[in-house]
């Protein structure tokens, strides 16, 4: 379980003082930062812990989901003796990401907002946060790792494939790259719940967040409806006949089988139904049977809004392998073309359910590349 935290030459140039860098951890209350200060701590780094307030939703049954977190955050900063205080970023994300995130989910898209956050709030805004206070380099409880190659940091995966968070890291920037510090990126999951224990860190058994993070435990549906009033439509077979009704066209993605509540169709076989299509103008949805639909299956995709984590796009064409939503394993693929912010993806296998607005990221054996926005399939 060895997992020894040292800096690269190009963090500690950064460092006001390279022989006593400033460490400022980004803690949310989990089980994960908890861990990650600890273990800077261990290591004679001077920390300092900050809580980011990102979501300003009115307390649910008089109490927010933030508040028993930044409890958690106290409790193990107390702890460990480390010094903590509290940064309220809710505007920004509010702006740079929320605000993003509903205007997708209007145009039918379905869009990924932890990849927004970390581009916009955690690597962006806390980043400048940090700098306000002296910090030098920044620390989080991502499951990641880089390296220095040349003159360049690559963003690597994590050791516990099963949690690696280089998917929604893709889009940070050289900068950030090298002034962050991923305490966990060498240590399995379990390893860390059984570090917190020994420890005795109040958050060693912690539920993992799971979900969009300023929603919490809220069903989507319901939270996305208070911003997004409900438009009840229908659903369309492929020959076009109603066959059940929808809450709202912008609430249901691309290969969805829950929660469409289409019963025994007259004609139909006795096969599960899946969302093939959205038809936002009619807001309809159409809907088919299979799984592995013909029309849930594509091979290429457009995308744009690209960033490389070197800051360079590679020569086309490029072989490498990709991934367009995070849970998929690595798929062999081409980028074919490429323009200055768009470039076309060919896979060597159809792929299930690709779909508009999420991320497809690009990787080089363990070695993000970075990624883009999917705009559509061909």
């Amino acid at each position: 379980m060895e997992n020894k935290i040292t800096l690269s030459p190009a963090a500690l140039r950064k460092c006001r003082d390279p022989a006593n860098p400033h460490i400022v951890i980004a803690m949310s209350g989990g089980v994960d930062s908890s861990v990650a200060a600890m273990l800077l701590k261990q290591a004679g780094y001077r920390v300092t812990a900050v809580f980011m307030k990102n979501w300003n939703e009115p307390a649910k049954n008089g109490r927010c989901q933030w508040e028993d977190d930044v409890d958690d955050v106290l409790s193990v900063c107390e702890r460990l003796d480390i010094e903590v205080n509290t940064v309220n970023l809710s505007e920004t994300y509010w702006n740079a990401v929320f605000k993003i995130f509903l205007d997708e989910y209007r145009n039918g898209r379905t869009p990924n907002p932890d990849v927004l956050c970390n581009r916009e709030v955690k690597f962006k805004a806390f980043f400048d946060h940090v700098r306000s206070i002296g910090g030098d380099l920044i620390a989080t409880g991502h499951y990641a790792r880089h390296r220095s190659l040349d003159d360049k940091e690559l963003l690597q995966k994590g050791a516990d494939l099963r949690k690696d968070q280089s998917y929604f890291l893709y889009a940070i920037d050289q900068e950030a790259l090298i002034r962050t510090i991923f305490p966990l990126g060498n240590l399995e999951k379990l390893d860390v719940r059984q570090i917190a224990a020994e420890a005795g860190l109040v958050t060693h058994s912690k539920k993992d967040s799971t979900g969009l993070c300023f929603i919490g435990e809220r069903h989507f549906r319901s939270f996305l409806s208070d911003y997004l009033p409900a438009q009840p439509g229908e659903i369309r077979d492929l020959n076009g006949k109603i066959i059940g009704h929808h809450e709202g066209a912008a609430f249901y993605t691309l290969g969805q089988r829950e929660g469409l509540g289409i019963g025994g169709v007259r004609g139909a076989v006795e096969e599960p139904w899946f969302v093939v299509a959205k038809d936002i103008s009619n807001n309809e949805l159409i809907a088919g049977q299979g799984h592995d639909h013909p029309l849930l299956m594509s091979q290429r995709l457009i995308a744009d809004t690209l960033s490389w984590v070197s800051g360079a796009a590679p020569a086309i064409p490029f072989h490498c392998r990709a991934k367009t939503r995070y849970r998929q394993s690595d798929q062999i693929c081409e980028i074919v073309t490429l323009d200055e912010d768009r470039l076309e993806v060919k896979f060597r296998h159809p792929q299930r359910a690709v779909t508009p607005g999420q991320s497809v990221v690009f990787y080089d054996d363990d070695t993000c590349l970075g990624g883009g926005i999917i705009d559509h399939t061909l």
